[in-house]
């Protein structure tokens, strides 16, 4: 087997290791917040939360960006990997909100896990299968997140969730020393110039088809996230009829990983025969059209099933993201591409639980649905025009060289 196909396997199943650690976890911390007695301003608190590990990963990805492109990316990732467990050993002994708060600024601080898998894969990967690379890695982590809330929904079901915080931390060391043993990073060209981050920054912003990357990545990245403080409250509240709501909402929350393992492949090799931006504009707009949709239906299993059906087109987006930060970035800014697109990955991630938990406080859920389908809307029309401008910029020097 390649070095590329091994790298591959061997990070698939650490980026599923890791995915389901998070996901065994992180979707129930609005309801671990209620079983620790904080029963007011919950749902700002879980906007907090969520939004904490995402402001502290905002300032510090770049400079662990530039750390990758001179000692190597498997370095961080196994950097990542055991600070991922140490914080999720912790939460497993937590007793008030303001130290899950410290435990997530901690993990936005430390962690890159999943970045830096998609790093290294997207530059020890043939040209002609980095879009079927990257969507597989795309597939691990929705596999993972699959298993996670399920088997935390159990966990919590059955001995609480403080059990689910320790084995995900387990989960996240088995990952890790599966990369220390089995990942070897042949493709690497240590950068050697003195910089700093601020002319990372400069860079990006000269290299237009990059910082577009970039804003599509903060608009996409805000607009889901608005949604995910409250989805396992509202998912709650319109199962609470049935037994083991809790369980079913795991389930639910899980739908969407579903569909991304069994389409993602599928995106990535069409991504490689078409392009990707084609496969982002297409990604985008099921996606936009998919969570207006969700206002519709109030009834478990009907929002069930429009919840996969948004995921089998979202699950096309960050994987074709991922492919135009390889596209359009030379091999050794790489490493500081891929934490320069993470950075702007955990701004959006940051303001949207913000004003996911703000909105959430004071209208009705459908709302937010409303909102993040807008932004999604938006980020298509700005996808399309840059296709557009593309094309012009191509015309333009063809008819320059004749």
């Amino acid at each position: 087997m390649p070095t590329w196909q091994r790298n591959l396997w061997v990070l698939w199943i650490g980026v599923f290791f890791t995915a389901s650690g998070f996901s065994m976890v992180i979707p129930f911390l609005p309801i671990f917040l209620l079983e620790i007695g904080v029963h007011d301003h919950t749902e700002l608190w879980s906007g907090l939360i969520y939004g904490a590990a995402f402001f502290a990963g905002a300032f510090a990805t770049p400079f662990w960006g530039r750390i990758a492109d001179k000692y190597g990316r498997k370095p961080m990732i196994v950097r990542a990997g055991f600070a991922l467990f140490l914080v999720y050993t912790l939460m497993a002994f937590v007793t008030n909100a303001y130290q899950i708060l410290g435990l997530r600024l901690m993990q936005g601080l430390l962690s890159g896990f999943i970045p830096g898998s998609i790093a290294l894969v997207g530059t020890n990967t043939p040209t002609k299968k980095v879009g079927y690379a990257l969507s597989m890695i795309s597939s691990a982590a929705a596999t993972g997140m699959i298993l996670g809330p399920l088997l935390g929904g159990g966990m919590a079901e059955l001995w609480g969730n403080r059990w689910a915080f320790a084995s995900a931390g387990i989960i996240v060391l088995l990952a890790t020393i599966l990369i220390i043993f089995f990942v070897k990073e042949e493709n690497f060209k240590a950068n050697k110039e003195k910089g700093s981050v601020i002319k990372d920054f400069r860079i990006a912003i000269n290299n237009r088809p990059f910082l577009l990357v970039l804003i599509l990545t903060l608009m996409v990245s805000c607009s889901t996230m608005i949604i995910d403080p409250i989805l396992p409250l509202y998912i709650a509240d319109i199962a609470s009829h049935t037994n083991h709501a809790t369980l079913l909402t795991g389930f639910v929350i899980s739908l969407p990983g579903l569909a991304s393992a069994l389409f993602a492949p599928i995106w990535g090799k069409w991504a490689d025969k078409v392009g990707f931006h084609r496969v982002l504009f297409i990604g985008l707009l099921g996606a936009a059209i998919g969570t207006l949709a969700q206002i519709v239906f109030t009834q478990i299993w009907g929002f069930s099933f429009i919840r996969f059906v948004y995921g089998v087109f979202f699950c096309a987006v960050f994987p074709a993201l991922n492919g135009l930060v390889v596209k359009s970035t030379p091999e050794d800014f790489r490493g500081r591409a891929f934490s320069l697109n993470q950075t702007a990955n955990q701004i959006g991630g940051m303001i949207g639980p913000l004003l996911g938990g703000l909105l959430g406080g004071l209208f009705p859920t459908q709302i937010l649905f409303t909102v993040t389908g807008a932004l999604l809307l938006v980020a298509v029309a700005t996808a399309y025009l840059n296709v557009d401008q593309q094309k012009r910029t191509v015309k333009q020097q063809l008819l320059a060289k004749k």
